[in-house]
């Protein structure tokens, strides 16, 4: 079995910085992909951004330029760094992974972390 646990969430005011973090344990032999997805009330989750184990990046648009995700492979850790945050990045944020294990292929998420960013 396989956890993931995020922390780092909080309130912030509009153009303000948060960094969240995502630490995974149990047994895997190697984890590929790692990203960040979120909620916001009445919405649908939506991919926010996602890094390879070689470090390929990807992000939404509407986040490109002001968050960035990078990984410890050593701590088995993802963080997302979000500056000029804004009302609308509001939301709870997941983490997700897929894991090469002795079953096979598996995808996990994290339980969430809360962003709220006040105007």
């Amino acid at each position: 079995q396989v956890q993931l646990l995020e922390s780092g969430g909080g309130l912030v005011q509009a153009g303000g910085s948060l960094r969240i973090s995502c630490v995974t344990s149990g047994s895997f032999f190697r984890i590929t992909s790692m990203g960040w997805y979120r909620q916001a009330p009445g919405k649908q989750r939506e991919l926010v951004a996602t890094i390879t184990d070689d470090l390929s990046t990807n992000y939404v648009d509407s986040v490109k330029g002001r968050f960035t995700i990078s990984r410890d492979n050593a701590k088995n850790t993802v963080y997302l760094q979000m500056n000029s945050l804004k009302p609308e990045d509001t939301a709870v944020y997941y983490c997700n992974a897929n894991y090469q294990t002795s079953l096979g292929t598996r995808n996990y998420w994290g339980q969430g972390t809360q962003v709220t960013v006040s105007s």
